[in-house]
């Protein structure tokens, strides 16, 4: 399929209006002009992510990211002329149980594409909940864009046709990170802290065994699960590392219980370098602050810092706008691949639309993208990166902490993909 360019339209982000969050939520999912005039249809999309509880903040901070995104969308005519995004926000309080209530209301309201990403227990419960309502409403049928649940069997052993990931899984993330690791001699006791839910299980899983692989030499001196969202001291947990000797720290957490562990290691004087995902998320950086130059390291598909690149300047607008750090750019992936499969396919028909966005190639804000039609996973660059202090390329400074990421290793889309089990069934075309 020939590759095609996403056209940001910089000069017209900064010109946007926003619609109110109560607006996303009453406005009628289509609407048709005069007679003798072009059709117009709103397209509305739900958002299931925490909107009370301690991921709130993540959750607001995400539906900026998506509510930002659409406007640019909408803007450049991506979807075609005459459709538009919307956003309508759904609380799911980091539950899977709220999740399926959410999505309950969700399909009561007739909306026809969900995004979702805080929290693989919750992505696992809308693939199947979704599945099982596609496959007795063929007519109503939804698609889930995943922008951020990255437990590797969402698109493997629970792989679906109606599911998309957008960030890169597990897997590939514990891939390229341990091949920085392999090359660090300084790196001999590893301590393992992760969430217990399905994310954090198999960070622990793939970390210990790619590390066997590639450094028999180190030692796992520690492998801890803790309630999700639930620690408010994470002290006892950095005595157990210091206590095993470790001198480096892989976490897969997010949100407060990444932000609160690393402010927990700085007030102990804990002197050890932390491997991570997800350290770019909003309050985190703050959290870290000097004590983690040079020390706190990331691996993700994009950072503020990357050159080349057409991020920059969303990055930019967006921080004028909300006074907000721009770290998810699956928000705008998502939604731009949404768009140009609408746009090629001049539907909203969730049937055609899912079929034309298998495959599809595209150059997104940090480079080459592909939607890997056999599993439904994005294909994508991935980048290791190192908390330092602002200066000379590396610019951008987080959160007004005086410091910002700088590459210490790039990968490339084909040494960041990892190979795929799903078996997936595919429904009819129309």
């Amino acid at each position: 399929m020939k590759r095609r360019h996403i056209i940001t339209g910089l000069a017209a982000a900064g010109a946007l209006a926003f619609a109110s969050y109560a607006m996303a939520q009453t406005k009628p999912a289509a609407s048709k002009s005069a007679p003798g005039t072009s059709a117009t249809q709103t397209v509305r999309i739900a958002y299931i992510d925490p909107q009370s509880g301690p991921f709130a903040g993540v959750g607001a901070n995400l539906l900026k990211h998506f509510q930002f995104s659409a406007d640019l969308v909408n803007a450049q005519l991506l979807a075609g002329p005459g459709v538009t995004f919307e956003m309508a926000a759904f609380d799911n309080k980091a539950s899977p149980q709220e999740t399926l209530t959410a999505l309950k209301q969700v399909i009561d309201q007739g909306i026809r594409y969900v995004v979702q990403g805080q929290g693989s227990g919750a992505a696992l419960a809308l693939i199947d909940a979704i599945d099982k309502h596609n496959e007795r409403n063929p007519n109503q049928a939804i698609v889930f864009l995943n922008y951020a649940a990255v437990d590797p069997d969402l698109t493997n052993s629970k792989c679906s046709f109606w599911h998309f990931r957008f960030d890169a899984n597990t897997d590939m993330k514990m891939e390229a990170l341990t091949a920085y690791i392999k090359d660090r001699p300084e790196v001999k006791n590893v301590f393992l802290i992760n969430q217990n839910y399905s994310h954090g299980h198999q960070v622990s899983r793939v970390a210990k065994e790619l590390l066997a692989r590639k450094r028999p030499d180190v030692k796992v001196v520690g492998d801890d699960l803790h309630p999700l969202g639930q620690v408010r001291d994470f002290a006892p947990y950095i005595a157990k590392m210091k206590a095993a000797n470790a001198d480096t720290v892989i976490t897969g957490n997010w949100g407060p219980d990444l932000a609160l562990l690393v402010r927990a290691a700085r007030e102990a004087g804990l002197n050890a370098n932390f491997y991570t995902y997800y350290a770019g998320v909003i309050g985190t950086p703050t959290a870290v602050g000097p004590a983690g130059e040079n020390r706190m390291h990331m691996i993700s598909y994009w950072h503020p810092n990357i050159t080349g690149y057409p991020g920059e300047q969303i990055y930019l607008d967006f921080k004028k706008r909300f006074n907000e750090e721009f770290y998810t750019v699956a928000t705008y992936t998502s939604l731009t691949l949404l768009a140009d499969a609408m746009k090629r396919t001049g539907s909203t028909d969730p049937l055609r639309v899912a079929y034309a966005m298998e495959g599809a190639k595209l150059t997104s804000l940090h480079g080459d993208i592909e939607m890997r039609a056999s599993d439904h996973q994005l294909l994508q660059p991935l980048w290791l990166s190192s908390w330092t202090k602002v200066g000379g390329a590396n610019k951008h400074d987080i959160e007004k902490t005086g410091f910002t990421w700088a590459t210490a290793v790039a990968y490339p889309t084909y040494v960041a993909t990892q190979p795929t089990s799903c078996n997936m069934k595919r429904p009819a075309r129309s």
